[in-house]
């Protein structure tokens, strides 16, 4: 019988300490205090799941995890370490990688549409309030039932004019429309746009199997988003970006059922802006995702300082924890550590509270899972080096890299293809020219104008010479905006 895929993370008292891949599907968890070591345990699992033919996707947030593309260097720290791991086959290597970035400076740009997007995600990304919320949904059901699509900020803050001009004709359909909230969400809109959000929304829009490649070795290409500039001036966008691309996976990957290792594994580092402040329905769906999504074979793993951060729902969810140290320095603290002790299997070797606050770094607390998926006990672990380079690319080794991508040039231009306004503004335009071919008639009342007429005569007026952009895929696509069409 053929031994099962597995890889080891370290080793306690001699003795490795590793991981199923079978079992990634069930999610993880890395914690511990910065400068710990967390980016370089998120480092030598991503090799992990390379090696094992597994395509990876992580957020790059301080540039470090780009060295995942170079070969490492030999080191006495590197030497001393594999003393005390036994590991078989170590090589100083690089992994395939391809760069990504929203802002199409340092790796291919990133980008989808509002529709794609759907109202859900999109409220929480501009904070809207409950009934702010409500009148976003409605635009949006305004959109398909005309069969606009939402591309970019252009086109909704359009829509959204036009509803405002047109709330009394819209109420019955629609509901009330209020003035105000279409006003808050344009501003809001224009706060979004200032942060470089714009350059998010278009085409041509992300291909998801463009993530989930594998080199011609075998080995999964790691696809690493560049979110140095994007974490620090929008978060809100970067959080809701990995969201979308989550609930893109989760729509259109198939079912695989048990799996020797998973189809794909995704990195969200900084989890904690996941969930702060995000309103329960969003955390209902992210909920929904984590427990489905482990049947189309993706596996999630959530970085951040404490487990406590994760919602108690989905740590239950999440097998393997790796936890590094955590420190006490108020009574507040160790009451935070004995409640991150009770969330490991106890191992009677040592003390799980007292562990915690004694790391070193490049130690951790580890719980892995066993065959049958059950928590096994906590071991204190050192955690291997990396075979490719701890510590980022340069400038010039990045470009080199960008060079030879073999998606270079397929997203660098965007596309700006006929788009619903305009199709709008040219049929409002042949009505005009209609109307005034036709020789007056002399009504016993004025006919209510149509919905649709309104539409097209408002669309015509408010979007004027504006130039369409781009149609998309679908509309209201993802989990969280609806079905595609």
């Amino acid at each position: 019988m053929t031994d099962p895929l597995k890889f080891t993370i370290g080793a306690a008292a001699g003795e490795p300490v590793s991981q199923l891949a079978a079992m990634c599907n069930r999610h993880g968890l890395i914690t511990g205090a910065t400068g710990t070591g967390k980016t370089v345990t998120l480092q030598i699992l991503a090799e992990s799941f390379s090696r094992l033919g597994v395509p990876v996707f992580a957020a790059d947030i301080k540039g470090d995890l780009s060295g995942l593309a170079a070969a490492g260097q030999p080191h006495p720290k590197i030497d001393e370490r594999l003393t005390q791991i036994p590991l078989e086959n170590f090589q100083l290597r690089p992994c395939p990688t391809l760069f990504w970035d929203i802002h199409g400076d340092k790796g291919q740009p990133v980008r989808t549409t509002l529709s794609e997007m759907g109202p859900l995600l999109l409220s929480n990304l501009l904070e809207l309030n409950d009934t702010q919320a409500g009148v976003l949904y409605a635009g949006f059901k305004i959109a398909d039932d005309e069969g606009l699509l939402l591309l970019d900020l252009k086109d909704l803050r359009a829509l959204l004019s036009w509803m405002a001009e047109n709330a009394g004709t819209l109420r019955q359909g629609y509901g009330n429309l209020s003035p105000a909230s279409i006003g808050a969400i344009q501003r809001k809109l224009l706060v979004l746009e200032s942060q470089g959000a714009d350059l998010f929304f278009g085409e041509p829009a992300l291909v998801l199997a463009d993530l989930m490649q594998t080199d011609f070795s075998g080995q999964g290409v790691i696809s690493l988003l560049d979110a140095t500039r994007l974490y620090a001036q929008a978060p809100r966008v970067y959080t809701t970006f990995l969201l979308w691309l989550l609930s893109e996976l989760f729509e259109n990957l198939p079912e695989v059922g048990d799996a020797d290792k998973p189809k794909m594994v995704f990195f969200f580092d900084e989890a904690h802006l996941l969930f702060d402040q995000a309103p329960k329905v969003l955390l209902d769906k992210i909920e929904q995702v984590v427990r489905l999504i482990r049947s189309k074979g993706v596996g999630i793993f959530f970085i951040t300082q404490s487990p406590l951060d994760i919602p108690e729902d989905i740590l239950g969810q999440l097998g393997l924890k790796i936890q590094h140290a955590l420190r006490a320095f108020t009574p507040r603290d160790r009451k935070v550590i004995r409640a991150v002790a009770q969330t490991f299997a106890d191992n009677p070797a040592f003390d799980t509270e007292e562990a915690i606050t004694d790391l070193g770094t490049g130690e951790a607390l580890v719980s892995t899972l066993s065959a049958k998926g059950a928590p096994l006990p906590v071991q204190r672990t050192l955690i291997r080096p990396p075979e490719s380079r701890i510590g980022p690319l340069n400038e010039e080794e990045r470009r080199e890299r960008l060079q030879r991508s073999p998606l270079k040039g397929r997203y660098d231009t965007p596309v700006d293809r006929e788009s619903a306004y305009e199709i709008l503004k040219q049929r409002a335009e042949r009505q005009q020219v209609e109307a005034a071919a036709t020789p007056p008639s002399k009504p016993a009342g004025r006919a209510r104008q149509s919905l649709g007429e309104a539409f097209m005569k408002s669309a015509a007026r408010t979007i004027g010479n504006q130039v369409g952009r781009q149609l998309i895929r679908g509309v209201l696509g993802t989990l969280f905006g609806g079905g595609k069409r």
